[in-house]
């Protein structure tokens, strides 16, 4: 754990004069950092050069926070961000750097990594960026004050809810619901109440997943009916909170995501990729790291086939496993040809209903596959990992969204005779801090 640092001027729990400082870098987080005596302090919303007059938070983590009080001197290196509510809202935090910059910023991350984890090699330029207007699939944050329903992001640092008017990322039908929600929740949330909003863009419209109101009545039920119909909607689900199982609500056309060449009939609100750019870049890097069939491939972490399907296309033969029901029992539809498929199919897909993080697949269930691809969430995959560097499978492809944990569990892989080959950061996530990757790992 890193040393956390103090400095005789920077005393804890007492009020601080504020400082002048001069921004050095961007943080991990995508914060300004700049150094007062010992201390690091974390500058929202700047970046290298500017001079700036902060006040001081409490410590916590690897330094001290700063909120700007006055802006001394802007550096060059800025660029006016494209949205309104930057700086306000928490959605995006880097909109203030330039594109050479802010892609240098977002690989440098995923080397910084993989230095701490004392793996050798760099991550490749990025090849592939959401562009703006690009991103399919959002949460809204949804409020009832008195009369009126707020719909957006919560604020930077903060529970508080932007009421959002535009969003440059977001691809402008999802922006277009925003205006539709206010009308319709009006009828669906009691005043005080929230409820989360999860939208995504697929083939045949949009699919829209409320989480929380804890019950609806009729009237309710006609809003939620009525805001289908107003924004045109492929369908429309409830449910009272998010570890119960979705209650269709308006299904009023059939919606579907391309994977492999065949259609995924999602369940609602399931994952996807965030854009469809971001997802052709992973699929592609996976193949090239996969290569050519034929053999076995387990996929693990799975899904409804963001990767299975295209290597199913590719000649191979796919184990994929996965905990979440819904997710799979997508996959399973188009791999055996159960009704709900949707056109295509893909017969060398087989599945398994497994919780990887509890019970992961064992050194010796792995001795099957030719090459494994895993995809875990943002934790990560420890104890996968363990199993994969005691087996003999001759290539892991690992994708993340979190290079701190695939850091961690590539040195796992590393510790097991594994060999790092190459990594490609993937700009996802435009204008955030998170940045994905894909890495390609060989037994010597």
């Amino acid at each position: 754990m890193a040393r956390r640092h103090r400095s005789a001027s920077l005393k804890p729990g007492k009020p601080q004069a504020e400082l002048e400082l001069t921004i050095g870098m961007i943080g991990a987080r995508g914060d300004g950092v700049a150094v007062a005596g010992d201390d690091r302090v974390f500058v929202p919303l700047t970046v290298a050069g500017d001079r700036v007059r902060v006040s001081l938070g409490p410590s916590s983590g690897e330094g001290r926070r700063g909120e700007v009080t006055a802006w001394l001197e802007q550096s060059s290196r800025r660029v006016a961000p494209v949205c309104p509510h930057f700086g306000v809202c928490g959605g995006c935090t880097l909109q203030h750097l330039p594109e050479p910059d802010y892609l240098a910023w977002k690989r440098e991350q995923v080397n910084v990594a993989l230095g701490r984890a004392g793996l050798s090699g760099e991550a490749a330029p990025i090849i592939a960026t959401t562009p703006p207007g690009g991103r399919r699939r959002v949460s809204f944050s949804v409020s009832r004050r008195g009369k009126a329903i707020v719909a957006g992001f919560s604020c930077r640092l903060s529970h508080r809810l932007v009421d959002v008017l535009e969003c440059p990322v977001l691809a402008p039908h999802l922006v277009a619901l925003l205006p539709v929600l206010r009308r319709s929740l009006i009828d669906v949330l009691a005043d005080g109440e929230k409820a989360e909003a999860v939208a995504s863009l697929l083939d045949g419209g949009i699919d829209l997943l409320l989480i929380g109101p804890s019950k609806l009545d009729l009237t309710a039920r006609l809003a939620l009916a009525a805001l289908a119909e107003a924004a045109d909607l492929g369908r429309l689900s409830w449910q009272p909170e998010s570890k119960t199982a979705p209650e269709p609500v308006a299904a009023r056309r059939p919606v579907w995501a391309w994977l492999g060449g065949v259609a995924v009939a999602v369940p609602p609100g399931g994952f996807l990729q965030a854009s469809l750019e971001g997802q052709a870049a992973l699929i592609d890097a996976v193949l090239a790291g996969v290569g050519p069939g034929p053999g076995v491939v387990g996929d693990l972490f799975a899904g409804s086939g963001t990767f299975s399907l295209p290597l199913a296309q590719a000649g191979w033969r796919v184990h994929a496993v996965d905990g979440n029901a819904p997710a799979l029992a997508a996959l399973a539809r188009v791999a055996t040809g159960l009704p709900g498929a949707l056109a295509g199919s893909a017969p060398g897909v087989t599945t398994e209903g497994r919780n990887l993080d509890a019970r992961p697949l064992t050194a010796l269930e792995l001795g099957r596959f030719s090459a494994v691809v895993f995809d875990p969430p943002r934790a990560g995959a420890v104890a996968q990992a363990a199993e994969l560097a005691a087996s003999t499978v001759a290539v892991v492809v690992a994708v993340s969204c979190n290079p701190a944990t695939f850091a961690r569990d590539a040195r796992v892989l590393s510790g097991g005779g594994y060999r790092l080959v190459s990594v490609l950061a993937v700009d996802q996530f435009l204008w955030s801090a998170h940045v994905e990757l894909v890495a390609v790992f060989r037994r010597d």
